[in-house]
């Protein structure tokens, strides 16, 4: 199935950004459906008015995101509706606001599966974690601080035994780190202290799952509870 339609003109930023929306649009929207041919590179480049070079790296691009295939000798073929490194993207670009919001759901439910599922092992380590954690050091190195809170809370995830649960609250808390940093030196936020967080730990090493629950949630509640009247922009701009 080849598919040819008019697409809009290429807007004057970086034409290989604007060619990979374009085609992402196409794909997103289902006009290019899974599994279907998209036109041939002179095609796309005479609709978008680009040149070919300029078509060949947006597929290229998108390729290597796994939303397209190229077929040696046949073309080119949708092979995903959604490009996961824009939809990350786009979770990185939400306001700090939401970023808390989306860690409170993530943390609550981890916690409770933690609670569930964890072993001897799992206790040892959360426990080792969260001594490491400590307190915030007044004046001290605010980058070191939320690397080993991270720690602790990514491995609260991984004692539940759910490998997506634990890889996407891994990749969003890393990839967080500078920006949340930042933001987070800039705007006075209550910092949960240690006694919060040893009572998720008490409440996973007791398999109390709804205590688990209830325990990660307090710690996110307060700063969400400030956030809700502060103004907070995407927490970065890359």
């Amino acid at each position: 199935m080849v598919l040819a339609a008019s697409l809009p003109q290429v807007p004057r930023r970086s034409l290989v950004d604007s060619t990979i929306d374009l085609i992402r649009a196409e794909i997103e929207t289902g006009r290019w459906k899974v599994g279907a041919r998209i036109p041939k590179e002179a095609e796309l480049a005479e609709m978008l008015q680009v040149g070919r070079n300029t078509v060949r790296e947006a597929v290229r691009v998108l390729s290597h995101a796994a939303v397209l295939e190229v077929r040696q000798g046949d073309g080119t073929y949708v092979r995903l509706n959604i490009d996961p490194a824009e939809v990350m993207r786009r979770v990185t670009h939400a306001s700090l606001r939401d970023h808390f919001e989306l860690r409170a759901l993530l943390e609550t439910e981890a916690a409770r599966q933690a609670a569930a599922r964890r072993n001897e092992h799992d206790v040892r380590r959360l426990e080792a974690l969260l001594n490491e954690r400590g307190e915030r050091p007044p004046g001290g190195d605010l980058a070191d601080f939320i690397a080993r809170d991270i720690a602790f809370h990514v491995a609260v995830a991984q004692c539940g035994d759910n490998a997506a649960l634990a890889e996407l609250y891994r990749y969003f808390a890393l990839s967080l780190h500078g920006s949340t940093s930042t933001a987070l030196a800039d705007i006075t936020l209550p910092e949960p202290d240690l006694a919060a967080h040893r009572r998720v730990f008490d409440a996973i090493r007791d398999r109390d799952e709804s205590g688990a629950a209830e325990a990660a949630r307090a710690i996110v509640g307060p700063i969400l509870d400030a956030l809700a009247n502060v103004e907070t922009p995407a927490t970065s701009s890359v």
